[in-house]
């Protein structure tokens, strides 16, 4: 079974053209409309009404198979919306004396400018693919008709979507298995599987689902079958053929992934600043007063993508080999004094807000297991490695929910799988805020399973 994810994403695009377009819209208004004024509040204001307005419209959501008319849809839709902002701004502050003819000529350099910064970079990137063939995505559909013959058609006469086709199977072919197509998608490294549904029965359906997750695969299905509509999935066309997207990851949005980092930097450097910074010299004293020692202890955890990294704790156990293969139990004899009382309280956790900041660990997200005991789950729990498409946090939701430390039976790590895959794909920053308050509350109430 192959545990890496592979792949070629521009994640970087979406805030660069967020970055680019927010300085055209405030220098043209320096330059513009504010030649002999402070422009502080507009740009303030601006700014922040072009991203929540980017937000409903859509305007970043532009794809490798996204059309151009459909970009000039969005380009259009923005410019509208942005039009009536700056006229309702101009009323609100009339003493500016902004008047409607500017704020038209204005508004119609930005996007002028825009408009052409977005159609180059679109062809800029379909040229990148098709003459260095980089930021490419290998794929394979699986099934064999006239809607997955014309989406190969596609792949093959656009490069410059960057969609590199591997194989089309047949599935009609009785001498081939699911086992041997699964096979062929480990070893080609293959990034996205294109499911036929009318060529599958609903076991094998929920086959292919279990081997997408499980191996960190992208799943998408083609839509021949009334069967799969009863799911939740998202739509999007190439060209003009229908696709349907199993799951939807909102961190795999470079906005929310923005969002998302900038929170834990700044949380992160909070604790670090005015916690970790006078509560570290306490702890570690204390910890060498009780026993031999290093006051950290640093092992290796599976993360994003099923990257390892050494994860961090304030040590709570007396020096032992076993430390990295198993966990603490309850009344565990490893656990010093001073240990029982900084697990029951989650202050040894703190030194992953470090973690936090380097970017090996987000503050909210699945914790992280041990490398044995990922190799172990991975291989009996259905779906665990779902919880590798996003960083694991310092807390989670299955942690709030009453799925914290040890893992006695199968039904713990199971419940943990679920609250995890359920905040994948349900994320938002207030689910972050409230998963953090419940956290701090029950360092304070003391957990049960906090040993």
């Amino acid at each position: 079974m192959s545990l890496f994810k592979q792949g070629r994403y521009s994640g970087y695009l979406r805030p660069i053209s967020y970055i680019i377009d927010l300085t055209i819209i405030n220098s043209v208004a320096v330059f513009y409309l504010f030649k002999n004024q402070d422009p502080i509040m507009f740009s303030i204001i601006a700014s922040i009404s072009w991203i929540l307005l980017s937000v409903y419209s859509q305007f970043y959501e532009v794809y490798r198979f996204t059309r151009p008319i459909n970009i000039l849809s969005l380009i259009v839709k923005q410019f509208i919306l942005f039009l009536l902002l700056v006229f309702a701004f101009s009323g609100l502050y009339h003493e500016l004396n902004i008047y409607p003819r500017p704020i038209v000529k204005y508004a119609l350099l930005c996007f002028f400018l825009i408009t052409i910064l977005k159609f180059t970079i679109y062809y800029l990137l379909q040229k990148y693919r098709t003459s260095f063939g980089g930021n490419f995505r290998r794929t394979v559909v699986l099934g064999m008709n006239k809607k997955t013959l014309a989406l190969e058609n596609f792949f093959n006469k656009n490069p410059e979507y960057g969609y590199a086709h591997k194989k089309t199977f047949n599935l009609k072919n009785k001498t081939l298995t699911l086992d041997e197509c699964f096979q062929y998608v480990i070893d080609k490294g293959i990034d996205e599987i294109y499911c036929s549904i009318s060529e599958l029965t609903n076991s094998q359906i929920a086959e292919v689902v279990d081997f997408a997750d499980n191996n960190l695969k992208i799943l998408k299905f083609i839509p021949d079958s009334k069967e799969i509509y009863a799911k939740k999935l998202r739509y999007e066309y190439y060209d003009y053929i229908p696709i349907l997207t199993l799951r939807n990851i909102p961190l795999e949005d470079s906005v929310n992934t923005f969002i998302k980092r900038g929170f834990d930097i700044l949380f992160s450097s909070f604790v670090i600043i005015f916690v970790l910074s006078w509560l570290t010299p306490i702890i570690g004293l204390l910890i060498k007063l009780e026993s031999k020692g290093p006051v950290f202890f640093k092992q290796s955890r599976n993360g994003f993508n099923y990257k390892e990294f050494d994860c961090y704790k304030f040590r709570s156990m007396m020096p032992n080999k076993d430390a990295h293969l198993y966990q603490a139990t309850r009344g565990d004899q490893r656990v010093t004094k001073v240990g029982k009382f900084i697990r029951k309280t989650s202050i040894d956790e703190l030194p992953q807000f470090f973690n936090v900041l380097f970017g090996d660990m987000s503050v909210v997200g699945p914790r992280p297991h041990m490398v044995s005991h990922t190799t172990m789950y991975a291989k009996k729990i259905d779906k665990f490695m779902v919880r590798h498409f996003v960083k694991p946090g310092i807390t989670g939701l299955a942690q709030t929910s009453g799925f914290r430390g040890e893992v006695e039976t199968d039904k713990d790590i199971i419940g943990r799988v679920k609250y995890d895959i359920f905040y994948i794909e349900n994320w938002s920053i207030l689910l972050d805020m409230k998963i953090i308050i419940q956290t701090f509350i029950n360092a304070i109430k003391g957990d049960d399973k906090a040993y």
